[in-house]
């Protein structure tokens, strides 16, 4: 009678343990995914200003916000914390330094361009071609092109566009970033800005003599851990050298920002979506 007794008692033990441990699973699991969910949400506004004596007058206190890497992502209902965001910026510009739409695992051409139809709405929008862009089909391709176009977004493709007298926006479309294009279309006896979606190409930039460059690409890393910083960057592998902030080589200043969206892997780690919102300043 004892032993049955021990028996219950045991497997009551057991039941009650199993129960505690799955409990702890669930919450652990809980709090995990409350986390992931904040980290992959929390758009942040990271401000720089960026001065040059080159910098003409008219373009003294101009304001720029960089968007990149959306990978057609939501931030609330129509986007409307991503817009609400940008317009506490107060920009003169909206530049689009390429991956708008995901060419990969979740594709929403529709989620892309409804948000520069509002961008549009703030200020002029400057797009260029990131490398998802290619991953798309031709005909899916035009379609982003033709409806960023209806949108009102101007397509910087291979070309530069006068921002003031003696200042110059140039765009590289992803297809020509190891070229010569950049180099050929900088005049350095002006002011130049120029828009270039992947960063790891910066000794290219720096010997064209752009005077500041703003790219993305690289997700900030992905995963940025303590001490270590990023992790892991597409083209640059493991522990890269380009993946956000301010990087200086000879007359050139390049701006890499963390991105907003997500592609293949979903998630990041202590690496919050990134507004970059530039203030040029003449010396």
């Amino acid at each position: 009678m004892n032993t049955e007794n021990n028996k219950n008692s045991h497997s009551t033990k057991e039941t009650s343990h199993k129960l505690i441990t799955l409990l702890i699973a669930l919450i652990i699991i809980a709090i995990l995914s409350i986390f992931l969910h904040y980290e992959n949400s929390h758009l942040v506004i990271t401000e720089y200003t960026y001065a040059n004596s080159k910098i003409p007058i008219e373009l003294d206190g101009f304001c720029i916000v960089q968007i990149s890497d959306l990978h057609n992502a939501q931030f609330g209902k129509d986007n409307n914390k991503l817009i609400s965001k940008i317009k506490n910026c107060n920009p003169d510009i909206i530049i689009l330094t390429g991956d708008l739409v995901d060419g990969t695992t979740h594709t929403n051409i529709s989620k892309a361009l409804n948000f520069v139809e509002l961008a549009v709405k703030i200020c002029p929008v400057y797009y260029i071609t990131g490398n998802h862009e290619y991953y798309l089909s031709e005909n899916m391709r035009q379609k982003v092109l033709e409806g960023l176009e209806n949108a009102g977004a101007i397509i910087l493709f291979n070309e530069a566009e006068e921002l003031a007298p003696g200042a110059n926006l140039i765009g590289i479309d992803d297809n020509s970033l190891i070229s010569n294009t950049l180099k050929y279309l900088v005049d350095d006896s002006q002011f130049n800005i120029a828009l270039a979606h992947e960063p790891q190409y910066i000794n290219r930039y720096a010997d064209s003599k752009v005077d500041l460059i703003f790219c993305g690409h690289a997700h900030g890393g992905q995963f940025r851990l303590p001490i270590i910083g990023a992790v892991y960057a597409p083209d640059q592998g493991i522990n890269p050298e380009y993946t956000e902030g301010t990087y200086i080589q000879d007359s050139t200043t390049m701006i890499v920002s963390r991105g907003i969206g997500n592609s293949a892997f979903p998630f990041r780690l202590f690496n919050d979506p990134e507004i970059v919102c530039v203030r040029l300043s003449k010396e």
